[in-house]
């Protein structure tokens, strides 16, 4: 077996490429098509097996989810406030983006656990849409307080009404009510072409990250290592919340993945409308130009042995 999964070397030639400065963006309209693929493909896989679960079972680890997804952002705000010295609106933004998720972590993630054939719970797709929202209400609270003034019915909507959210949700859906046979259709699609989309998702992610680093470079140290610690210790919350909800070796390395990663779709979106005052270069220099890149190349292999550890002390 080669030593890295061939979808992280398209994500390394994206990285190489921005740096370099080479002509390799894809066209926005081809980004948003892979992007979409991908949404729809992982919301159906967890529809379908969404669709063989009993809710009453899922509806204890659902909960467990969504107040991990509260508990993130609040740890991280007062490290990002009073050792970073950011700004309130500023600690708060960045909080959120590392309370939420990254779909493409996610992918990613899915993609080296079947390429080492390591099974997993394929309702995951679940806690996925769960964790995209519990902690854009926290860092709107956190940079703002309970002001009658927050455009919450604004910033409800933006969420709410997100690509993401929508093409997860609806996939998650669409799969639950056709389930396993129904989707048969559809399947070379969303399922058989999924590894082919997501290299080039990723080769496109590389060059998006290239571009962060410049920021890096003007925002000082502090960044770089709250970009690789706070997922760090999320991993190590999620793995740990893996174990006690009685999920697999699989299923665990990836809510720790999970829990270790940043937003850069949702999050973003959301606190342009609701805290305009933050600094956006700050978060995603963080999320895309730290955090993405340290999760693709060594943080999913660190959450999966962490998984096999955990089980391994916990019989």
């Amino acid at each position: 077996m080669p030593a890295f999964d061939p979808i992280v070397l398209f994500f390394l030639l994206g990285l190489a490429a921005g740096i370099a400065r080479a002509d390799l963006r894809l066209p926005p309209a081809i980004y948003d098509f892979l992007t979409i693929l991908l949404l729809l493909s992982i919301g159906l896989k967890g529809g379908v097996e969404l669709a063989k679960q009993p809710f009453g079972a899922l509806l204890p680890q659902m909960l467990a989810v969504v107040l991990m997804g509260i508990l993130l952002p609040l740890a991280a705000y007062p490290v990002l406030r009073f050792a970073g010295r950011l700004a309130r609106a500023d600690a708060a933004s960045i909080a959120a983006h590392y309370g939420s998720v990254s779909v493409g972590t996610y992918a990613v993630a899915v993609a080296y656990l079947a390429y080492r054939q390591v099974a997993f719970e394929e309702y995951l797709p679940v806690f996925l849409v769960l964790l995209e929202m519990p902690a854009i209400v926290v860092g709107i609270l956190l940079a703002r307080g309970v002001d009658r003034n927050t455009p919450w019915r604004v910033a409800a909507r933006e969420v709410l009404l997100g690509k993401s959210i929508v093409l997860l949700l609806g996939g998650l859906l669409i799969g639950w009510v056709a389930g396993p046979r129904g989707i048969e259709p559809v399947e070379a699609l969303f399922f058989d072409l999924f590894k082919g989309v997501l290299a080039l998702f990723l080769l496109e992610m590389g060059l998006i990250a290239a571009g962060q680093m410049g920021s890096l470079r003007r925002h000082g140290l502090f960044l770089i290592v709250f970009g690789v610690a706070m997922p760090l210790v999320a991993g190590a919350l999620g793995a740990g919340l893996g174990w006690m909800l009685g999920l697999s070796v699989g299923g665990t390395a990836l809510l720790a993945t999970l829990a270790a990663s940043a937003s850069y779709i949702a999050v973003p979106a959301a606190m342009r409308l609701s805290v305009p005052e933050a600094n956006p270069a700050l978060s995603l220099s963080a999320s895309l130009g730290v955090t993405f890149p340290f999760n693709i190349l060594a943080g999913i292999p660190l959450y999966h042995q962490l998984a096999e550890h955990i089980h391994r002390l916990g019989g």
